[in-house]
């Protein structure tokens, strides 16, 4: 089974100082991208995140202080890797909820206007979950009988994740060889950020699903309450959440001067 595609495709896996989205940051990036004609390219950098990686994460990737203190730093990095990624859809294993949104960070970090309008995204551990509900070195084992021997290698866990979506084509016949529906099947829930912070209602408008406004429209809120936008702004959320509430923001002050 390969995959079909229209335009190419970006597996990728971070290999991180932690789990924070807002704070932390990537020590190691692998990609592998897949064009329409077959033909592939991955490349992995390894990268200094400018802030110490503690222990406990040490013991999980292997990746230690002294390996990436003489790395380039992921801002210097960017312009390559976004050269990579900016004109495919992306995949991944957890990707909707931890890669996806940690990328977009540090580009955004980096002064790079990184956005997925025109791009969609393929989670493999969703269409996993749904599917059997396991790990990636079971969905590995289970998929295509071989071991992960080298779990936590972003590499690794690239190629193997690449492997497991090819596997899962060949097994389950109802999953369509086609990446906007393979996106569809493994979105989570219809978000507008990466993070999940803001979400779409039934009709497709835009509401707070957090806080003391969960379940309510974000052009209402900052309507009734103006001060919450500020307060969004200078708090620990992501960037792009930042980002995206900005538009929403824009938007009706268009329309209203429209």
């Amino acid at each position: 089974m390969e995959l079909k595609l229209t335009r190419p495709i970006c597996f990728f896996d971070l290999e991180t100082t932690g789990v924070n989205v807002a704070k932390d940051r990537i020590v190691e990036i692998a990609i592998l991208k897949i064009f329409p004609n077959g033909n592939k390219e991955s490349k992995t950098w390894l990268v200094n995140p400018e802030m110490t990686i503690p222990a406990n994460v040490v013991e999980v990737h292997g990746i230690t202080n002294e390996r990436v203190a003489n790395e380039p730093t992921f801002k210097e990095l960017s312009k390559e890797i976004y050269k990579m990624i900016k004109d495919s859809d992306l995949g991944g294993f957890n990707s909707d909820r931890f890669d996806i949104p940690l990328l977009a960070e540090e580009l955004l970090r980096a002064d790079i206007d990184f956005d997925m309008k025109n791009t969609v995204s393929v989670d493999v551990q969703t269409i996993f979950h749904k599917m059997e509900k396991r790990t990636l070195e079971a969905a590995y084992k289970f998929y295509c009988d071989k071991n992960l021997n080298d779990a936590h290698s972003a590499a690794a866990d690239t190629n193997a994740t690449y492997e497991v979506l090819l596997s899962q084509l060949d097994r389950y016949p109802e999953l369509e060889n086609n990446i906007k529906k393979l996106s569809e099947f493994s979105r989570r829930k219809q978000s507008v950020d990466f993070a999940g912070f803001i979400a779409l209602d039934e009709k497709g408008e835009e509401i707070f699903s957090f806080g003391k406004h969960k379940g309510k429209k974000v052009h209402d809120v900052l309507e009734k309450e103006p001060g919450y936008f500020g307060w969004i702004l200078n708090a620990d959320f992501p960037l792009y959440t930042k980002k995206v509430l900005t538009q929403i923001k824009l938007s009706k002050l268009n329309n209203k001067l429209g």
